[in-house]
């Protein structure tokens, strides 16, 4: 296992502030939100490895979403640094802070827990890999042959922000065939030691709306996160950072200056 050089965008001065995104995402989904946080911390928002504009390798595990982490904090001399992360870089996010405590000052974890989840996004990644790319000009090809399978436009619109259009070859910038194969990792959490907890200040973000922080995961929640506060944001999902986002940085920008 050898850690990936992430691509990042990086914006603002101050502290350091580390923004994960989640599967099929990248750091520029991120961009509106980390504007507002360049205000008071040095924001990097990362591209996960297999994401974005970060290589591509052949695995995907969280150990080595976290050790890819660890090292771009080393390379930028970063210290100590608040850490968002969404779905499955909040996951990401969880481990480094339970088993690399201080290199994580203050933790935000939005809409996930640390659980094991029936892998139901890979049904999003075989309609992907199922998309005939050879002949396809417009995006609108592309959106109407992964109609079948994901009903929704709006997350149809998500997924379709990885197709690139170059040069009139389309080409999906995600490296869906290690996605597909390591779908049961990237849904799951490995166990940590039955002695590992998190001491720092730790805030939960939740969609009111999703599913993925339901009231039973609490206990594993507060065990691994005893300073851990749970926030929900109304009338959201599980992209709530988008989808109210005046409502998310809200709860979040006190938190990250020490207020909340």
């Amino acid at each position: 296992m050898s850690a990936v050089k992430l691509a990042a965008t990086e914006q603002g001065s101050g502290s350091p502030l580390l923004i994960l995104h989640g599967l099929f995402g990248s750091g520029r989904n991120w961009s509106t939100p980390a504007q507002r946080f360049g205000a008071a911390h040095h924001v990097f928002a990362l591209d996960a490895r297999n994401h974005g504009a970060s290589p591509w390798v052949d695995s995907m595990t969280y150990a080595d979403m976290t050790e890819d982490v660890q090292a771009f904090a080393a390379a930028h001399r970063l210290g100590p640094a608040a850490i968002i992360g969404h779905s499955m870089g909040g996951k990401t996010a969880m481990l480094l802070a339970l088993n690399h405590a201080a290199a994580v000052e203050r933790l935000v974890v939005v809409d996930v827990a640390p659980v094991t989840y029936p892998p139901a996004l890979a049904a999003y990644v075989q309609a992907m890999r199922a998309v005939d790319l050879a002949h396809v000009s417009r995006r609108a090809e592309v959106d109407a042959q992964l109609a079948g399978a994901i009903t929704s436009q709006a997350e149809r619109a998500f997924l379709l922000q990885n197709l690139v259009l170059d040069s009139g070859q389309a080409r999906w910038r995600l490296n869906l065939p290690v996605l597909d194969r390591f779908m049961p990792e990237i849904a799951g959490f490995p166990e940590p030691a039955t002695d590992v907890a998190f001491a720092g200040p730790a805030l939960f973000v939740a969609g009111e709306h999703s599913s993925y922080v339901r009231p039973e995961y609490q206990p594993a929640i507060e065990r691994l996160f005893p300073r851990a506060r749970i926030a929900s944001v109304s009338g959201a999902g599980h992209w709530l950072h988008a989808e109210r986002p005046d409502a998310f940085l809200a709860l979040v920008m006190p938190f990250l200056a020490g207020n909340a």
